[in-house]
């Protein structure tokens, strides 16, 4: 992803105060542009994943009628979206949450962790994948 792109970030969580809460903290980020999109469970995200493209999805931990990541993200991963996953819950120091990366998530997240700089991390590290510049080949010597 070039510099200067809007990352599109697909937040599912089946209560909307929650999109609003990460949509007001989101709106401190400068660099790079976010737009977020939002879908109420994984039936309305397959839907928007069929029919869109997204750099991140941020899905809740919880989302009725599944039990967990470890049902919803199969779903996701199975309707061929590639891009990293990020799953948030209130509490990620459950046992289960050790074997995110079994189900295909990239990374686990506190919500009360969800801040501007955690943010602009995440999508340093996930999406962007800058490095500097110090550190790519140089093959014009």
């Amino acid at each position: 992803m070039a510099r200067g792109e809007t990352v599109r970030i697909l937040f599912i969580d089946d209560e909307f105060i929650e999109f609003r809460a990460l949509k007001k903290t989101l709106s401190a980020v400068t660099e790079p542009m976010v737009e977020l999109d939002y879908a109420q469970s994984v039936r309305d995200a397959l839907a928007k994943i069929g029919s869109d493209r997204f750099d991140l999805i941020l899905l809740d931990n919880r989302l009725l009628p599944n039990a967990d990541f470890r049902q919803t993200v199969p779903k996701l991963r199975a309707a061929s979206y590639t891009g990293p996953i990020g799953v948030i819950s209130m509490d990620v120091s459950d046992s289960y949450f050790q074997q995110f990366q079994d189900y295909g998530v990239d990374f686990r997240i506190g919500k009360d962790e969800l801040d501007v700089e955690t943010l602009q991390y995440i999508i340093r590290e996930y999406v962007r994948y800058d490095m500097p510049d110090v550190w790519k080949d140089d093959y014009n010597i």
